[in-house]
């Protein structure tokens, strides 16, 4: 996948998808009127910009994601941590920890993730 990022309308916009898949295009459509005040061909601009892009599929009416939407904040929450930190995790968890401290179940959360990596 080329282009990773989704603009702030995108977004908004993929997590309708996200949220109701796989849903057909019609009711996307009705989804997009009542949640972006968006019309029909509006709909369908975003939606065909973002197919191209890999991020879902239309196939018979019948929209899906090709991405999950979990897949994609791993891919470009990995992308960041490359490019700002020099693909450095324990880098970022510094920077990220200097500013704002971790709770108890945090650390937890962290140190149950390093142990199922070690096995």
């Amino acid at each position: 996948m080329s282009e990773l990022r989704l603009g702030a309308v995108e977004s908004r916009f993929a997590d309708i998808i996200w949220r109701h898949e796989p849903l057909h295009s019609r009711e996307l459509v009705k989804l997009c009127e009542q949640e972006l005040n968006w019309k029909r061909s509006t709909t369908y601009t975003v939606l065909r910009r973002l197919c191209d892009r890999g991020f879902f599929k239309n196939e018979d009416g019948i929209v899906s994601s090709l991405l999950t939407r979990q897949e994609f904040y791993a891919m470009r929450s990995e992308r960041f941590v490359d490019e700002t930190f020099d693909g450095s995790l324990p880098a970022f968890l510094v920077a990220f920890t200097q500013r704002k401290k971790l709770t108890k179940k945090e650390i937890d959360e962290l140190q149950r993730l390093i142990d199922e990596n070690r096995r």
